[in-house]
């Protein structure tokens, strides 16, 4: 995109820009709320600068600051008289033209909205064209409006943008046969397919009785990979509905979908700050929009803002196409704050809800393994294979977790079918490959198909320390010392601070006489802090009295004579 809203560039000279103190107080709200929202704490954030501003009203710095704090938190109608106030005082930047345009527009009062951008006021280029278009129709100038997205579609890399939006504007007046046009190709288009351009196209057809052709066309696109909205939309079609085109019902929503436009650029662009301010922007235009409280949800993750991310993901009804992505979402966000209680209950409820629904059992027995709670993890897995449709090569995950389950509940028959079921289903995948093979490492058992297990998994991931290890393992558990001092140097290599992996190569050392440097390997797998505490003793007994006592006391078979000569 060559025109953007630099936001972060703005947003950086407001944090760096210097803050008079002279009003006593003024330092302590104006640091904390920096500080907090350098950290992504937009509530605690917005409270201590708006503390700040009374102090300071005509700090451009503090204000900005804080528009973009009430944004982020999604409280956007809070920053909006923050904006009016420093617009009356006389100051004025792209940042606090987008929340007067966008009060305006929530408003209605298109008429204003434009008679701002004509005074010379800017949110930036893109945002000022598009918006001025939408604003136009808003004020009944529809063919004003359709020369400022001609105008937008001639600007260079922007003739998605301007052609996307032109189309969708027509639809929205009625006009499907020239939004057909444009969305096929017909009239300067095509336009590059997108998820929102897909769905605005299908009902559109739908809309100009052509359900064959808008089904023709998700299938083309979207082919078996259809998620839940366009899967209901696809259903509504094939039973021969009229749907209708509700995607843009007015000039409200056509903005909210630029900023969504926007957002979505930024996102891949320049980071979620940016991208963050116009999905909340975007919702506050269209209450209920779920792809922008998708977005929104999404970066407050990546930012560990849990509570508002789950806030975000709790306005999506259920009776909404994305409640069910939206709910996973939730839960993702829940785990990640460490209240699995919340997320086990909540995946329950999603489950009484969709019980035939195989991600939402895999999900739970996921969260439930993790937990070590291997007993429910496979009842949920249980779930799941059931809700299974035809094979796919897909599947062998759900088979391989269950397996994992399984194994850890020492039903190694059980685990051994699901493991094999999984490479049935995708032969090479070196997860389950490494797993069995090392299972039967540990086992003593079928030690040549394990190896040659090992060896294809290393094969297909070469830089993965565990798989890696496995191999040093194997190839130590068959007595070829030499060779697997090779692959466990090379194990520690890629995870230097493993406790197992360094361990594994403390043995390995001692098995082929290197025992000061066995000595060195056990000590900093001790401190990198042993998974277990029987491990920990382990290894300590290891360095009191050596390996080789230590596997006399466990009844194990002692180390054998190296069957590579070393």
């Amino acid at each position: 995109m060559t025109a953007r809203l630099p936001i972060a560039l703005a947003l950086a000279c407001a944090l760096q820009a210097p803050v008079c103190a002279s009003a006593d107080g003024l330092a302590g709200p104006y640091l904390a709320g920096r500080q907090a929202f350098s950290v992504f704490d937009y509530a605690q954030a917005a409270t201590y600068l708006t503390s700040a501003l009374q102090q300071d009203p005509a700090n451009e710095a503090i204000a900005e600051t804080a528009i973009l704090a009430q944004i982020a938190r999604g409280q956007p109608a809070q920053a909006m008289p923050i904006a009016r106030k420093q617009r009356e005082q006389g100051l004025d930047s792209q940042i606090l033209t987008l929340a007067i345009l966008t009060d305006l527009a929530r408003q209605g009062d298109y008429a204003a909205a434009i008679a701002d951008l004509d005074a010379g006021h800017t949110a930036g280029p893109l945002v000022d064209d598009l918006f001025r278009a939408w604003a136009l129709v808003g004020a009944g100038q529809m063919s004003e409006a359709l020369t400022v997205f001609d105008k937008v579609a001639d600007q260079s890399g922007l003739k998605t943008f301007g052609l996307y939006h032109k189309a969708i504007a027509l639809a929205s007046v009625g006009d499907f046969e020239g939004a057909d046009e444009i969305f096929s190709g017909d009239a300067a288009g095509p336009i590059r397919a997108t998820r929102r351009g897909i769905i605005a196209h299908a009902e559109i057809l739908s809309q100009l009785e052509r359900n064959a052709a808008a089904i023709e066309l998700l299938d083309q696109v979207a082919g078996s990979a259809l998620d839940p909205e366009l899967s209901a939309l696809r259903a509504r079609l094939a039973a021969g509905d009229s749907v209708p085109f509700d995607m843009i019902t007015g000039p409200a929503d056509g903005i909210a979908e630029v900023f969504a436009t926007v957002a979505g650029v930024l996102n891949a662009e320049t980071g979620a700050l940016d991208a963050l301010t116009f999905t909340r922007l975007a919702q506050f235009m269209k209450p209920g929009y779920a792809d922008a409280i998708l977005m929104s949800a999404g970066i407050l993750e990546r930012q560990k803002q849990y509570d508002l991310a789950t806030e975000a993901y709790n306005l999506i009804g259920h009776d909404d196409p994305s409640y069910m992505t939206a709910e996973l979402g939730r839960v993702d966000a829940l785990v990640a704050a460490d209240r699995i209680d919340a997320a086990i209950e909540a995946l329950e409820q999603l489950a009484k809800a969709m019980p035939d629904v195989p991600v939402v059992w895999s999900t739970l027995g996921d969260i439930l393994r993790r937990q070590e709670r291997f007993g429910e993890a496979v009842s949920a897995y249980d779930k799941a294979i059931g809700a299974l449709g035809a094979e796919q090569p897909g599947q062998w995950v759900v088979y391989y977790t269950r397996g994992i389950c399984l194994e850890r509940e020492k039903d190694w028959t059980a685990a051994e079918a699901d493991f094999r079921k999984a490479l049935e289903l995708s032969p090479d995948q070196p997860q389950v490959l490494n797993y069995m093979g090392y299972s039967f490492l540990e086992m003593k058992t079928n030690l040549d198909e394990a190896l040659a297990m090992i060896e294809k998994a290393v094969a297909a991931k070469p830089e993965d320390g565990y798989i890696v290890d496995s191999l040093g393992w194997a190839l130590y558990r068959m007595g070829r010392y030499g060779d697997a001092v090779v692959h466990m140097e090379k194990a520690v290599g890629l995870m230097p601070v493993d406790s197992i992996v360094n361990d594994h190569l403390g043995d390995v050392y001692w098995a082929v006489g290197r025992k000061r440097e066995a000595e060195f390997q056990w000590k900093r797998a001790l401190s990198f802090e042993p998974e277990t505490e029987e491990e920990a003793t382990r290894i300590r007994r290891k360095l009191e009295v050596g390996l080789d006592v230590v596997l006399s006391e466990e009844g194990a078979e002692p180390l054998a004579i190296s069957k590579n000569g070393d």
